[in-house]
């Protein structure tokens, strides 16, 4: 194997595949030949739409911010997506044999070459279905840690378990697309009393309750109805703890709304446009509310050391072996061959196709496709 094919998104609306030569595998390296590439619906289709931070400002990551001048990311943009499930087809290093299924972030590719010392994978369990290995390194790792600022936030760095912070409890979930449902699915694992999910799609609400969560449409003022139904107390009504999982300022606003009194809502939306509409005033201010961003880059202050990013995707493995065939029968609603990639991805971001989980499948027939 001395190519691959690796997905290339052009300009904004222009998606190819392109043919990369591949490196020979050093000493201590391996090589893996793509089995599943899951997609995206968020953070890819930003650079196809040409909405991602990174195409028009330069990040600083000593500073932490995003300055104006030369964008940190230029197009052709090559290799997006982080749900990548590979088999080992060479290696030259003791940390993997060959054969192996392993969990990887290395992008839309058919084939990669990896360093044990830079590249993470992790070993996809032979009582794991490969297809729901696109989870394991990094889509389940980041609801997971979701889960933990939660837990956090509630128990402080004595934190024991992944469900610290919502076993017990009312949870409400907004967004019912995958990162929503997967966040669902870890509280109900954990042991929430109850857990809501908020959407505006009545299909998506429908998946939601297949998995066995609450389904609240997003219409009539779900907040309303909510706290109606969840009372803790004289004027203390509303979620104990939501979790705001779409990239819509709407969302982070009714999220807001749908807390009791001095709830927490932990934001694992991504928002490209800003959040203009969020009102600051009314039931943050008054309701002494607490918004927490759980991006996967880091864990809460004072977990590093026990909650790295291998145990949020041990964590994911023991969610997918309870509740995989779930996730398989109704969060994966499409799979795809990889040359389909360019297609699937440019009807996604113009809204002329939707999904939920779309996977891209290589074997060997698709290689002639």
């Amino acid at each position: 194997m001395n190519t691959n094919t690796v997905v290339s998104v052009e300009a904004p609306g222009e998606v190819c595949l392109v043919e990369e030569k591949l490196p020979g595998v050093p000493e201590g390296g391996f090589m893996v030949e793509t089995v599943y590439s899951g997609v995206s619906a968020g953070t890819e289709l930003t650079f196809v739409k040409g909405s991602n931070p990174y195409l028009h400002s330069s990040w600083d990551p000593a500073l932490g911010l995003f300055t104006a001048g030369v964008p940190s990311v230029a197009y052709p943009v090559r290799g997006i997506g982080y749900m990548q499930v590979g088999r080992v087809v060479e290696t030259r290093t003791r940390a993997v044999a060959e054969g192996t299924l392993v969990a990887m972030c290395y992008g839309h590719r058919t084939a990669y070459v990896a360093d044990p010392m830079t590249d993470r994978f992790v070993r996809v369990p032979d009582d794991l279905d490969p297809l729901l290995g696109v989870y394991v390194a990094h889509m389940g790792p980041i609801c997971a840690n979701g889960l933990l600022h939660a837990a956090h936030d509630l128990n402080g760095p004595a934190v024991r378990d992944l469900g610290d912070g919502v076993r017990g409890r009312r949870v409400a979930v907004v967004g019912a697309g995958v990162v929503g449902l997967l966040t669902a699915s870890f509280a109900l694992s954990a042991g929430a009393a109850e857990v809501v999910v908020v959407d505006e799609t009545p299909e998506r609400l429908a998946v939601a309750r297949a998995l066995g969560a609450d389904g609240l449409a997003a219409g009539d003022d779900p907040a309303v109805a909510l706290k109606r139904r969840w009372r803790h107390g004289q004027n203390d009504r509303g979620a104990d703890v939501v979790f705001q999982c779409r990239g819509q300022c709407r969302a982070l606003a009714l999220g807001l709304r749908l807390l009791r009194p001095q709830g927490t809502l932990v934001d694992l939306a991504f928002y490209t446009q800003g959040a203009q509409e969020v009102r600051l005033g009314e039931e943050f201010h008054h309701n002494g509310l607490s918004l927490r961003c759980a991006q996967i880059g880091r864990v809460p202050r004072g977990l590093a050391h026990a909650w790295d990013r291998e145990r949020l995707s041990h964590e994911t493995i023991l969610l997918l072996r309870e509740r995989g065939r779930l996730l398989q029968e109704h969060v994966i609603t499409d799979v795809a061959g990889f040359s389909e990639a360019p297609r699937l991805l440019t009807d996604l971001a113009a809204r002329r196709r939707h999904t939920l989980q779309a996977v891209l499948r290589h074997d060997v027939e698709d290689e002639g496709g």
